[in-house]
């Protein structure tokens, strides 16, 4: 026997080769398999060979390169070539090349599924094949109503996708055109080995495992989920079908038909994403909505409500955050069921059969989390987020923003430098500039306006854009309400400096980083957001201003590509501070540490960094409000206001026993 293949680099084909290369060589020790490749991916098939040969396969003495392209005429084989072919006399011609994506552009579907497809049968034609083997696809029977049998082809189904007319286009080319036997298989979805879990690109159902991953991470297992039933699919692994092919080519009279490769049973779309999320250990749909339900709404009604352009672009977000592509999710569904008799007859005896997913799911999920999750090969590093960008920082003279640039500047980001003291700054600017790194240093009050404007016009001026913006000046006062009656001027203070002076800040740099359709906004809040500590009215009141701000801006600029995150700081050891003597013995993280939050929200850009007991905080308070106000009113009457507070130096001023222990047990807040 002598076999021609195309396409035996991909995912189906190789595992086909490896089944012939386990059937006996020629007797006269001349290649026997003649695999069609690029000039530039030889030296992918030289790997395989080499793989194949340390398995025990002799690949290197049966498998003969022919040097061809899927876009030419007779496959781009020379004459010479051809004439080897005659010689060798083949009497399987296998044609796999194709493109089984529906993602990729119409052009690059018809060129390769169809047009690849006429000169492959031009070829066979020339070569006088015994039998042309087309891999097809269940994708010709398009949106067909009903059981497709193995027996149909043209029964006026709708081809409403490039990808499902290709398809359609390249059958009947070998069809109608072909001059000797044919046979046609169809492949359902196919996924990886059922024995190794071995897969080679995300596709088909992997499009949900990213999902998967993030219902893992932010649920426990047992959590129930409420779901939409999206309708049947039909799954495969590529050890069934390489091994039915194989099968199926090598028995007599069959020529002229039709093969599914499918699933006997279709499944659910629910029931294949339970079976990975269980393989995922991850919480699974326990109840799914049937989407036919849809249907009882006025016809139109929910097409029409997704071409809204809002409602195109919340779907559009939603499903570039689980890397599902848009044109996949309109085609899970699998409108016609597949007969599948004809291939379970020629497989009789032989023991090929479709696996059930729940045997081999924990083996897919697996090698994809091991080898095929993009998050492995995403540069998630800080040095990686940071390097080359220009990082604008308030209140970088010294504390949490000196902090912030050092580290900044280390890995290869360019620090804007901004605080009142430019004596300061240039010591900063120095040590960076010690390090290797390079900074700029301005001097702004950024409680005055006029000083704002003016800092905006001049950075605007020197650099070509600021990329990110670190938010981190700021003013705290720790002072009761009863001690401020006649001290207004603090609110007005705090509010001007932590709220006006940031969001004008903000708003002089936005246009640019809108117009660019890039840009990023960290604002330094703090964990007294989330939790209401009594005595600091007149900072929460500021910062919380800024979140709300930053909330409302956020989804006004996402569009843009601008991206806010908001940091509920913690209690950090900062001049800041240093007023209120009991905080000396109080638990606080080092402004090194807070600087490594700044750089992780730079890193990852979420929309907020929180601490476990802020969060619960925010919480507490949304689900039993009188409850956290008597807990707040314990801590109110055990912090009493600082001698600093009261206008007064007390030297002697201590902790008590019981502050110490209950701001060790409420680690990070300000009492």
């Amino acid at each position: 026997m002598s076999y021609f293949l195309t396409g035996a680099t991909g995912f189906i084909g190789r595992n086909l080769v490896e089944r012939l290369l386990a059937r006996p060589p020629r007797p006269d020790g001349v290649p026997d398999i003649h695999l069609l490749v690029r000039a530039r991916s030889q030296e992918r098939l030289s790997q395989l060979i080499s793989g194949w040969d340390q398995t025990g396969l002799n690949a290197s003495g049966r498998i003969r390169p022919v040097i061809g392209d899927l876009g030419s005429d007779r496959l781009g084989v020379s004459d010479d070539d051809l004439e080897s072919l005659r010689k060798a006399g083949i009497d399987h011609f296998f044609h796999l090349a194709a493109i089984y994506d529906m993602t990729v552009t119409d052009d690059a579907n018809r060129i390769a599924n169809v047009e690849g497809t006429r000169h492959a049968v031009t070829l066979a034609n020339e070569l006088s094949a015994g039998i042309l083997h087309h891999v097809s696809s269940i994708a010709v029977a398009g949106e067909y109503k009903g059981l497709f049998r193995e027996d149909y082809f043209d029964e006026g189904q709708p081809l409403k996708h490039p990808y499902h007319k290709t398809k359609f286009e390249a059958e009947r080319l070998v069809r109608t055109q072909t001059a000797g036997a044919w046979r046609v298989y169809r492949p359902a979805i196919v996924v990886g080995d059922s024995r190794t879990g071995v897969m080679d690109k995300i596709d088909g159902p992997y499009y949900f495992f990213n999902l998967i991953k993030l219902l893992r991470h932010w649920l426990p297992g047992w959590f129930p989920l409420v779901g939409p039933e999206l309708g049947f699919t039909n799954i495969v692994p590529v050890d069934f079908v390489a091994g039915a092919l194989d099968h199926i080519a090598h028995q007599p009279g069959l020529d002229g038909q039709a093969f599914h490769l499918t699933n006997p049973r279709s499944q659910r779309s629910g029931e294949v994403i339970n079976a990975f999320a269980r393989a995922a250990h991850a919480p699974q749909l326990s109840l799914r909505i049937d989407t036919r339900l849809l249907a009882a709404l006025p016809k139109g009604t929910v097409g029409m409500l997704m071409q809204l352009p809002a409602a195109r672009n919340i779907r559009r977000t939603l499903l570039a955050d689980v890397g599902i592509p848009e044109e996949v999710i309109e085609h899970v569904r699998l409108v016609p069921q597949f007969d599948a008799r004809d291939t379970e007859r020629a497989l009789a005896g032989s023991g090929i059969a479709v696996p059930e997913l729940e045997t081999y799911a924990a083996r897919l999920w697996d090698y994809w989390e091991r080898n095929l999750d993009p998050d492995l090969f995403r540069d998630r590093s800080f040095e990686g987020a940071v390097n080359g960008k220009t990082v604008l920082i308030t209140g970088a003279s010294s504390g949490i923003g000196r902090a912030a640039a050092m580290k900044i500047a280390a890995a290869g980001g360019i620090p804007i430098l901004v605080a009142r003291g430019m004596d300061k700054l240039l010591e900063v600017q120095r040590e960076i500039a010690d390090a290797g790194g390079t900074s700029y240093a301005y001097s702004a009050d950024l409680s005055s306006i006029d000083s704002i404007d003016e800092l905006c016009q001049q950075i605007t001026a020197e650099h070509p854009a600021v990329d990110v913006l670190v938010n981190n000046a700021g003013r705290s006062i720790r002072r009761s309400i009863a001690l401020s009656y006649d001290r207004f001027h603090d609110f007005e203070r705090t509010i001007q400096l932590n709220y006006l002076g940031t969001i004008k800040l903000v708003m002089g740099l936005l246009p640019g980083m809108r117009e660019r359709r890039s840009g990023h906004v960290i604002n330094v809040s703090s964990i007294g957001v989330q939790t209401n500590p009594p005595r600091f009215s007149a900072y929460v009141a500021s910062k919380g201003a800024l979140d709300a701000w930053t909330r409302v801006v956020g989804s006004e600029c996402i569009s843009d590509n601008v991206h806010f995150t908001t940091i509920h700081m913690p209690l950090v050891r900062t001049p800041m501070i240093a007023p209120t003597k009991i905080y000396d013995s109080f638990p606080t993280i080092s402004p090194d540490e807070a600087a490594d939050l700044i750089c992780e929200a730079i890193r990852a850009k979420p929309k907020q960094i929180n601490t476990r007991l802020g969060t619960f905080g925010e919480v507490a308070y949304a689900l039993f409000p009188k409850a956290v106000d008597q807990i707040l009113s314990t801590a109110y009457k055990v912090f009493p206001d600082s001698a600093a507070a009261r206008g007064e130096i007390n030297p002697e001023e201590r902790a008590s026993t019981e502050q110490v222990a209950l701001a060790h047990l409420m680690k990070g807040i300000h009492w």
